[in-house]
């Protein structure tokens, strides 16, 4: 059976090597780099411990340094599976999610005529770089000179000119014995409609050749040289050699620079990666005249982990770029990002390097925000969420974005993101720990009396983890009503220490979800451990009546509310002790009687709350008494007698 021209190469495109041996090995993840597709791991075909057997993915071919067992994909298949090579590709195809084509007796038909059409294009090269070079181009080399293209960059990307005139490359290639139809099926010709000779594509055009990752020229892109020309540029149409939506230019040279520096760029056109490849940056592509496709995203991540997508800073750059983020969030996998440089508005990739050099450049491309933020800056730039109103319908749209990210682990991490950069937005400005008192002067306050020092209020360290418990659990259990308190619970200061990341991997999960049993998946998958064995401990969060799954959702709202609440009184009594053992160390006066009673009556306040079940426990007792004596001994009178 023949297959169809193309096939094994859209085969190849769909599956990596690794993808495919990675199921009959485990890769040795300390020799092994993804980001580069060298990969080893202990040989498939001998015994043996050691990681000798190696896996080129960007070169498509596999060796082992023990047994010399070497090949590509469709043999590995063959020797594992023990087929035969059509076996193999249908294998293949089928885990590819690809139809096998039914049997074509004219597939070498096919196959040998693509090679005539491969032919034909490089021909038509070598006439527009002929073309450039004569007195034809001497407008073409001109702008390329106030470009400053050197000779040296021309050659290397062919760069060629189509003169004026309606058939000068289909008469050159008639000449040499081309077939008429064979111009056209290359697309270097359209037919005319008014019975005449068929017309050349390209007139009075700069050429830059479209060649595939294998190196054959596919397609042309021509700059028009009339700036009246309703077309900037121009693509070739498609043909049986060019599918737009699935080439990039400088796919191969981009390709092999990417596995050497690590990183490819997408730039947006073709000036842009030639001024970037003759400024040293060789690995760069750019999509042909539209918006990146799912197949390009694709062959962008076979040679790079976090391609770095560099757009003009216009309305139609930031327009391009948005689409991206929509386009890439259902694909996006571990390993599998984007990047984005947003270019100062004006300015290409050109611009800057003749500007600022290769450093600029550089230094811009190292600043390249991760498409989170991008994602972010969508949702909020120019915008003002002075209401709930506005801060809810902000969080549906980035729950409604998020949701689109199909592995779990990532949609958890992008949640987290999302999360962090909402607190930046919504923050509120607190004085910071260990922030100087501006009441006193000089060094800072003076030391409290000994007797402050000795008095149990000063020794007491308070418990709060069973109360924090409290919270979280609640939250848990209904996050509907987490919502309701989100800005309260945002900035819920917990304290003990092995709740610190509950309560973070909980902000985080509200973000993506508001069902309790998928909000303590997305907790579990953040935190890596259940948090319920964290938050039942011994000692500390007793059996609650509110705190079951089939409690009455009112009442578990309500103990949620009140255990926040209490938690801010107890963290404000803290604080106004702490300030006001400060100033009796110091000046005192009577002003310190109203503010400890205040506090006092703040605390008796929390604890003797009839909304819910609290007891008051034998520290806070203790607390409270300590805080009567103290008051009741008016230490500051001592201090100045």
């Amino acid at each position: 059976m023949s297959l169809p021209p193309g096939f094994l190469d859209e085969l190849r495109d769909r599956l990596t090597l690794s993808d495919v041996i990675g199921r009959k090995v485990t890769w040795d993840t300390r020799k092994s780099n993804p980001g580069k597709g060298d990969m080893w791991a202990p040989c498939p075909f001998h015994q043996e411990k050691t990681a000798s057997f190696h896996v080129d993915d960007r070169k498509g071919f596999y060796y082992c340094f023990g047994c010399q067992a070497k090949g590509n994909v469709y043999k590995f298949v063959q020797e594992t599976e023990n087929v035969g090579f059509m076996e193999a590709v249908e294998i293949l195809a089928q885990e590819a999610g690809m139809q096998m084509p039914a049997r074509d007796p004219r597939a070498q038909e096919k196959i040998d005529r693509n090679k005539l059409l491969a032919d034909v294009m490089e021909q038509a090269v070598r006439f527009y770089r002929m073309q450039l070079n004569a007195n034809a181009g001497t407008a073409a080399r001109a702008y390329l000179d106030r470009r400053k293209l050197t000779t040296e960059t021309q050659t290397r990307f062919e760069i060629g000119f189509a003169p004026p005139g309606w058939q000068n490359l289909y008469d050159h290639l008639i000449g040499r014995g081309v077939e008429e139809k064979l111009i056209l099926e290359a697309g270097l010709a359209k037919p005319s409609d008014k019975g005449k000779k068929p017309y050349d594509t390209f007139r009075d055009r700069i050429m830059f050749p479209i060649r595939d990752a294998r190196g054959r020229c596919i397609a042309f892109g021509g700059r028009a040289m009339d700036p009246n020309d309703n077309a900037k540029y121009l693509n070739s149409p498609e043909t049986a050699l060019f599918d737009k939506g699935r080439s990039l230019y400088n796919h191969g040279p981009a390709r092999e620079a990417a596995g050497k520096a690590g990183t490819l760029i997408v730039a947006e056109g073709y000036m842009d990666v030639i001024a970037l490849a003759q400024a040293g940056i060789n690995h760069a592509v750019a999509p042909l005249g539209t918006a990146v496709t799912e197949h390009q995203l694709g062959l962008l991540w076979r040679m790079a982990e976090e391609p770095v997508l560099a757009l003009d800073g216009d309305k139609a750059g930031i327009r391009a770029a948005m689409r991206v983020v929509d386009l890439a969030l259902p694909l996006l996998e571990a390993g599998k990002g984007l990047r984005f440089v947003i270019l100062p508005d004006g300015q290409d990739p050109d611009d800057i390097l003749k500007s600022g050099g290769r450093s600029a450049m550089d230094a811009i491309l190292a600043d390249a925000a991760p498409m989170v933020h991008l994602l972010w800056r969508r949702e909020t730039e120019g915008q003002v969420f002075d209401s709930p109103e506005r801060r809810a319908a902000l969080d549906k749209r980035l729950r409604a974005a998020l949701a689109q990210i199909k592995d779990p682990s990532l949609r958890s991490h992008y949640g987290a993101a999302i999360a962090d950069l909402r607190r930046g937005l919504f923050s509120i400005n607190r004085p910071q720990q260990g922030q100087t008192n501006r009441r006193f002067g000089g060094k800072g306050p003076a030391a409290p009396l000994d007797v402050t020092r000795a008095s149990a209020l000063a020794k007491a360290s308070i418990d709060k983890a069973p109360l924090e418990c409290t919270i979280l659990l609640a939250a848990m259990l209904a996050p509907h009503a987490a919502r309701d308190f989100e800005d309260v619970l945002e900035r819920c200061a917990i304290q003990t220490a092995d709740l610190i990341p509950v309560h973070q991997a909980l902000l985080r999960a509200l973000l993506a979800t508001e069902d309790p049993g998928k909000l303590h998946t997305e907790m579990q998958t953040v935190l890596g451990y259940d948090p319920l064995d964290i938050l039942r401990r011994p000692n500390r969060i007793k059996t609650h009546p509110y705190l079951t799954p089939d409690a009455d959702p009112e009442l578990i709202t309500m103990t949620l509310g009140e255990a926040l609440s209490r938690h801010a009184a107890e963290l404000g009594r803290a604080r106004e002790i702490s300030d006001a053992l400060e100033d009796i160390g110091g000046q005192a006066d009577e002003r310190l009687t109203k503010r400890l009673a205040a506090a006092a009556r703040d605390h008796e306040a929390a604890i003797r709350s009839k909304a819910r079940p609290f007891e008051e426990t034998d520290a806070d007792a203790q607390d409270r008494a300590a805080l009567d004596a103290l008051i009741a001994s008016e230490p500051w009178k001592k201090k100045r007698n």
